[in-house]
């Protein structure tokens, strides 16, 4: 009984493993097969100003870039003097300044790493998950963002520094094993390759470049059409000035456009590129040509088309096309290809590969459509194997005008399509078979795409600048294959990429003769900057902030200097220890405004007829400091309760020691000569605690660069007052300058002062 007892147990056994083996089985083909899924979003190169040139992944030719180009991974741009271009990305806009070499170490869905080897960038990141990497390397550190916000980055032509100014948001400079970190309001000025030296400062004024990044932002915020689509999808800012949204009973919302001629159609006007991973992408020639194309659907509504997004609240995922081919490869349509736009609810089925849960984001992100529908065209397509499509009825296969055809030659060295554009007849259409791709392999003209002509005949970064190496902290992706080392493995597969893993085996033995000049940076620890002016000042005043705050006008002298200043030098407005911790609520309004004076600008000098001379005599460096003491109409009595009784019970010896302010309203202090050897005998310590509540704005408090002393006791009756020595005295100006020595001539007029003190009854 033992025996059979055994048995059955490990035949359960057995059993239990084969089931485990079943059930593990289909859990690792789809991760396996995930590998190979593309990015769900890509960049799309929206705006251009001036000469833009575009290097393709892989490629060693400039062309001229095209707007609505997607570009991913290993795409370069050159921005050429008085240029500037934009790209979109849906949670982010990337901004290209004049004189700009750009490029995508890596971009996938959790990870966005740019090259900037020269030039400025200005970036907008509106949406930042907590596993997200947004990095911008430079020839010298690598900047990464940790929050939402606005920021600008330059790399020196050299490559010797990197200036970042945060305007709003977070982020950390990691190179040479050091970390900075950088707070909203702040400008760092990193200096240097071998050894890396950060400065930094409070943010400055807006320039032209940041103004143009503004108003360029500005038409999002205000986007109408954020009410209807995703804020995945790229572009849809674009469709309010270029067309009108309705209501419809079967779609619901609809976006009709209204500057098209009569008879257009989509995917009529543009051209095809190939684009890995994805293969054919269609570039729409419309300034608003982007979002309706790689997202949503078209149906036609009343003799018009119309577009109908995905739902609001899935996240949008980027498809190359969202078109049904017919015809190509020779069979069944006269030598040409052509395609019609995919309907709602209609099942869009990639020609790349990709896993089950791709196919499903990208169909239920873009349209309504059921899970059961989905899994039935998925099997037939990809587990079958069958790219022929016959057991589907397309709503927008039949309507007049929707199937675009042209000649294979003309699709392949991306032609415009409009002027290339072939008759076809409805039979030949219902004929002619359907298909979820083009089944045309790619040439060299595909790759460089509508501009393949001007191919080394625009403008291009230096060799210096284009070979720069840069420092990453995120380990970026193996370099991309060129396209000649996959014409080939291509041509095998008409119309469909390689795997990732087939691209792989294509690589050259020697990558780093082939790789982006990439150094990784090595682990990093915290380290303090030189810190010229704290960038969040307590009780900074509102018209301080707004200099600050690109498109808006500003409202102090920092406005008008330059935003980021090349190299280590601080900005006019940022003088060197003004970041003093012993005065931290000292109101900076008046810093930009006040420069470190030789005079003192408090005084109302034009009522004393001798004080260019007491002012000469006087150390610059102390003058800031010393209150209007001799104005006793400028100094409010009430606020010094103390003073009296001090005075009082002092001797007379002791007064030559006192202010000129305990003096009576009726002595005529202005006309006495010897009035700046009192100022220079009197000690600063005394200083802090003198308001000066009825000028404030001749005050330039925040210009003390002077540590604030604890206030000293007052003598005690009977102690003998000493004036402290020249050197004792020369170690309180903050800049250690020296005052002057008196003159015999100045001795004796304090003296003569004096004796009029000591003869002068104490309760005047």
């Amino acid at each position: 009984m033992d025996t059979t007892l055994n048995e059955k147990l490990r035949r359960l056994s057995v059993m239990l493993l084969v089931a485990l083996a079943i059930v593990a089985l289909p859990l690792r083909v789809p991760a396996q097969d995930q590998q190979d899924d593309p990015p769900s979003r890509v960049a799309r190169l929206g705006y251009m100003e001036g000469s833009i040139s575009l290097q393709p992944a892989g490629e060693s030719e400039w062309v001229q870039a095209v707007a609505n180009r997607p570009m991913t991974t290993g795409d370069k741009l050159w921005a050429d003097k008085g240029s500037r271009a934009e790209l979109q990305l849906g949670s982010a806009v990337i901004r290209l300044d004049a004189n700009t070499g750009f490029s995508f170490l890596n971009l996938d869905d959790r990870t966005v790493q740019i090259q900037l080897t020269s030039g400025s960038l200005n970036i907008s990141v509106r949406q930042l998950d907590r596993d997200n990497v947004f990095e911008v390397d430079t020839p010298n550190q690598a900047f990464s963002i940790y929050q939402p916000g606005s920021y600008r980055i330059e790399a020196s032509e050299d490559g010797n520094y990197t200036v970042i100014s945060v305007r709003e948001g977070d982020g950390e400079s990691t190179g040479n094993g050091q970390n900075f970190t950088l707070h909203a309001g702040q400008r760092g000025t990193f200096s240097g390759t071998e050894s890396l030296t950060a400065d930094v400062v409070q943010i400055g004024g807006p320039d032209q470049f940041d103004n143009w990044a503004y108003s360029r932002e500005h038409r999002h915020d205000d986007s109408r059409s954020a009410e209807y689509v995703s804020h995945d999808v790229v572009g849809y800012d674009d469709l309010d000035d270029n067309g009108d949204w309705r209501d419809d009973s079967n779609y619901g919302h609809v976006w009709f456009p209204n500057r098209v001629a009569a008879g257009w159609a989509p995917y009529h006007d543009g051209h095809w590129d190939w684009i890995s991973p994805w293969g054919w992408t269609w570039v729409d020639d419309a300034s608003w040509g982007y979002a309706p194309f790689h997202y949503g659907r078209w149906v036609a509504i009343g003799g018009r088309w119309g577009w109908v997004a995905g739902p609001v609240a899935v996240r949008a995922v980027y498809a190359p096309a969202l078109v049904v081919f017919i015809g190509g490869g020779g069979g069944g349509f006269g030598g040409n290809v052509g395609w019609f736009p995919l309907g709602p609810r209609e099942v869009y089925m990639p020609s790349y590969h990709v896993s089950r849960e791709y196919v499903n984001r990208v169909n239920i992100s873009n349209t309504t459509v059921n899970n059961t529908t989905i899994t039935n065209v998925y099997n037939t397509t990809i587990i079958n194997k069958t790219t022929n499509i016959t057991n589907v009825t397309y709503v927008n296969r039949n309507v007049q005008g929707a199937v675009t055809a042209v000649p294979q030659r003309a699709f392949v060295s991306a032609q415009p399509v409009g002027r290339a554009a072939v008759v076809v007849n409805a039979r030949e259409i219902a004929s002619a078979p359907m298909s979820s791709r083009a089944a045309v392999a790619p040439t060299r003209e595909s790759v460089l795409g509508a501009r393949a002509a001007t191919a080394n005949r625009v403008a291009a970064p230096p060799a210096a600048v284009s070979n720069r190496q840069v420092i990453a902290k995120a380990t970026p992706p193996p370099p991309p294959v060129s396209f000649a080392r996959q014409q080939q493995a291509l041509a095998a597969h008409p119309g469909q990429p390689l795997a990732r893993s087939e691209v792989q085996t294509l690589r050259p033995a020697n990558v780093t003769a082939t790789q982006p000049i990439v150094k990784q940076a090595p682990p990093g620890k915290p380290a303090t900057p030189n810190t010229g002016r704290p960038a969040n000042q307590p009780n900074q005043p509102e018209n301080q902030q707004s200099a600050a705050r690109p498109g808006r006008p500003a409202d102090t002298a920092t406005a008008n200097q330059p935003a980021n200043r090349a190299g280590n030098q601080p900005a006019p407005n940022d003088r060197p220890g003004a970041a003093n911790p012993a005065q931290p609520n000292r109101p900076p309004i008046a810093q930009p405004i006040q420069p470190v004076p030789a005079e003192p600008t408090n005084r109302p000098e034009p009522n004393h007829p001798t004080p260019p001379p007491a002012r000469n005599d006087r150390p610059p460096s102390v003058q800031p400091n010393q209150p209007a003491m001799t104005q006793p109409t400028n100094r409010p009595e009430p606020n010094r309760p103390t003073e009296p009784p001090a005075r009082n019970d002092r001797p007379p010896s002791v007064q030559p020691n006192q202010p000129a302010m305990t003096q009576p309203t009726n002595r005529p202090e202005p006309n006495r000569p010897a009035e700046p050897p009192v100022r220079n005998e009197r000690s600063p310590t005394a200083q802090p605690n003198q308001p000066a509540p009825t000028h404030p704005a001749n005050l330039p408090e925040p210009n003390r660069n002077q540590p604030v002393p604890h206030p000293q006791t007052p003598p005690q009756p009977g102690a003998q007052p000493r004036t402290p020595p020249p050197e004792t005295r020369s170690t309180r100006p903050p800049q250690g300058q020296q005052p002057k020595a008196q003159t015999p001539e100045q001795k004796k007029q304090e003296e003569k002062r004096r004796q009029e003190e000591q003869q002068k009854p104490p309760g005047e």
